[in-house]
């Protein structure tokens, strides 16, 4: 017998995957609340839209484990509607619409109006910047481009992003003032490749430029850069990280691997060396930079030696963040002619050493930091602490700075100086020795021992 939904017609939109995921479920709802529907993020609605990510087999298979559980709740008459759109939905829309058809209707990525109409809503050309935010009242992702022209060999982007399409800038100051005025503090600037950002629109690397306009908007006090790609780097990024304050310190640039011969195969465009000068060129020009990466282990072909190579160099680089990936073998990308030879329990023992060498520069790292002041921005509140991060640290990804809730009393969402107290492998100690800061300090006076 069909039970009655809970509520008539709320749309309740579910994300999986990554941040570009988050931006585009908020534009989404954004969409629909200007036409006056009823919509959540991740809570309860008798009409439900499922954003996907088809990046790897474990995104791919929580998506279609999410599908499933939604078309259950429509069998057991709890849903009425069930919707798909996002990356997998793009990718694999003639297998889903076959092997799951109880879907009401898929929709791949730039497929907004049709999905927006599916839902009786229009698409509003209008809404520039317009968004119904996810994420903590204080920082907001800004995607800047869409796509990706690298030919980077295991990855699937492009079959479900298509190629490189950068937003105007004029467009991107808009958002962030908007943002601004909601009450965002920083803003996460994302894409599949930030450094390619302009070459469409102005026949240049223009991320310079971007940031150059950002920083004039009022209210945004940190703007942090995700997604870099060592090929092509435009150096005059790092005159404004240094000269502008508001810029954070800070860079998250995917490095993958560092043999040549597997940086060759995976089509990246660079080599150890390069990579290793372009690293080196960035501490010299920015000395206080957080450089985050992201590392491939087992690729097809790599040895046991190619891997110890991977090892020296990761302890060698000292990265102040760190993320390892087992390869995964995607259909249709170029990688997939090649013979998958490392077996799986082998990718995870070397995803787990990569890992563990990277806890202890971490931890080393952090045991720097005692007794240090830092600025940081207050995330939340959760069970007896407040939870902040520094300029160096992302949210979700990086490290968090832990201060004793019980007591002080502190603001989300605002800014502190704090004293660090004690650290362990991704987290730091704190208490704040000034409550009355509100505003993030200028970067000479960001760090001073006590």
């Amino acid at each position: 017998m069909r039970t009655k939904s809970l509520k008539k017609n709320r749309i309740n939109v579910v994300t999986l995957g990554c941040s570009k995921n988050v931006y585009d479920s908020e534009v989404l709802m954004g969409q629909l609340q200007a036409n006056d529907k009823d919509v959540v993020h991740e809570g309860e609605g008798n009409i439900v839209v499922i954003n996907t990510c088809g990046f790897i087999d474990n995104a791919k298979e929580q998506s279609v484990n999410t599908i499933l559980e939604f078309v259950e709740k429509k069998q057991e008459g709890s849903v009425d509607k069930v919707f798909v759109t996002g990356c997998l939905s793009e990718r694999y829309k003639p297998d889903l619409q076959k092997e799951i058809p109880d879907v009401d209707q898929y929709f791949g990525t730039t497929e907004l109006p049709g999905l927006l109409s599916a839902l009786e809503a229009d698409y509003k050309h209008e809404l520039i910047g317009e968004r119904l935010t996810t994420t903590p009242k204080n920082y907001a992702y800004l995607k800047i481009a869409e796509g990706c022209d690298r030919p980077c060999s295991f990855c699937a982007i492009p079959l479900m992003r298509g190629g490189h399409k950068s937003t105007p800038i004029e467009n991107l100051v808009i958002e962030a003032e908007k943002l601004a005025a909601n009450g965002v503090k920083e803003l996460i600037l994302i894409a599949q490749d930030l450094t390619y950002y302009g070459l469409d629109l102005y026949k240049k690397r223009n991320l310079a430029e971007l940031l150059e306009n950002l920083v004039k908007v009022e209210g945004i006090e940190w703007i942090r850069l995700h997604y870099a790609f060592p090929t092509g780097f435009p150096m005059d990024v790092l005159d404004v990280m240094n000269r502008e304050p508001k810029v954070c310190n800070y860079l998250d640039i995917p490095l993958q691997h560092i043999n040549d011969d597997l940086l060759k195969s995976m089509r990246r465009g660079t080599t150890h060396d390069k990579t290793t000068n372009l690293l080196k060129k960035f501490r010299a020009t920015v000395p206080e930079m957080a450089i985050r990466t992201t590392l491939i282990v087992g690729y097809p072909g790599e040895t046991e030696e190619n891997f110890q190579e991977l090892k020296e160099w990761v302890q060698e680089m000292r990265f102040e963040r760190l993320g390892c990936f087992t390869y995964s073998h995607e259909e249709n990308t170029h990688a997939f002619n090649l013979v998958d030879d490392v077996p799986q329990e082998v990718k995870q023992e070397r995803a787990n050493e990569i890992m563990e060498i990277q806890s202890q520069i971490s931890w080393e790292l952090n045991q720097q930091k005692i007794g240090k002041i830092f600025n940081v921005i207050i995330d939340r509140k959760e069970g007896n602490y407040f939870i902040g991060r520094t300029e160096a640290d992302s949210p979700d990804v990086d490290n968090e700075v832990l201060i004793d809730a019980t007591t002080v009393y502190l603001k989300t969402g605002d800014f502190y100086e704090v004293e660090i107290t004690d650290a362990a492998d991704f987290d730091l100690y704190a208490k704040p020795i000034n409550v009355e800061t509100r505003k993030p300090v200028r970067k000479e006076l960001k760090i001073r021992t006590v």
